[in-house]
């Protein structure tokens, strides 16, 4: 079992990277494997809506988007970490996120996803939600803690002495172990939920897109 951990910081040593490595270092405990990411201080062009990546099954970029898609087709889980940047999380790590979600169309069903955000003082529930809306709208169940998954403190040292914070970070990787099992061992006693055929709408008429 395998866990694909990125860190959205533009720091590859900081404070997000310390509360993901607390995580992390859970995961191991229980029996995860995890591998780590740096996406936040990469140029990491957004995405176009080019389409390109249906024909190709890669984005047209070739960078660092695609060589994480083959690791996440592959693993298990999926944990993200940003920053807060003006009550949202840094640019690289969402145009990197943009295009892997987007170009990277295997089925995510049941892959287990988490977002952990880092801040000074606040903004740290907007940064969340929109980490969290990439597994939400990919069937991917999310994992909570006892906590918002956030820490707080200007530099690394600070982020480890915010206890509570660094304890959710903990009982995420526990929880996020748990999740995983568990999903494993229903996948090979249930098999997993039962698919539809994809309905695309519009929001004016109700009319199918062409």
């Amino acid at each position: 079992m395998r866990v694909l951990v990125i860190n959205g910081s533009p720091n590859s040593n900081g404070c997000t990277f310390t509360a993901l490595s607390e995580a992390a270092k859970t995961l191991n405990e229980n029996g995860v494997d995890t591998e780590i990411i740096q996406a936040g201080n990469k140029e990491i062009h957004g995405c176009m809506g080019c389409y390109k990546c249906r024909e190709i099954n890669k984005c047209v970029f070739d960078d660092l988007v695609n060589e994480a898609a083959l690791k996440f087709r592959e693993c298990d889980g999926l944990l993200i970490g940003s920053p807060v940047y003006y009550s949202s999380a840094n640019g690289s790590v969402i145009s990197f996120l943009d295009r892997l979600f987007f170009s990277a169309s295997f089925d995510k069903t049941m892959k287990v996803g988490a977002a952990v955000v880092s801040a000074r003082r606040t903004g740290c529930s907007s940064t969340f939600d929109a980490l969290n809306k990439y597994f939400t709208i990919s069937g991917m169940p999310v994992v909570s803690s006892q906590y918002w998954n956030e820490v707080h403190g200007n530099a690394p040292d600070d982020v480890k002495k915010d206890e509570e914070g660094m304890q959710t970070m903990r009982i995420l990787g526990r929880n996020m172990a748990f999740l995983i099992k568990s999903i494993d061992l229903g996948r090979e006693r249930y098999g997993l939920p039962e698919k539809e055929t994809r309905i695309f709408t519009n929001f004016i008429r109700g009319i199918k897109n062409t």
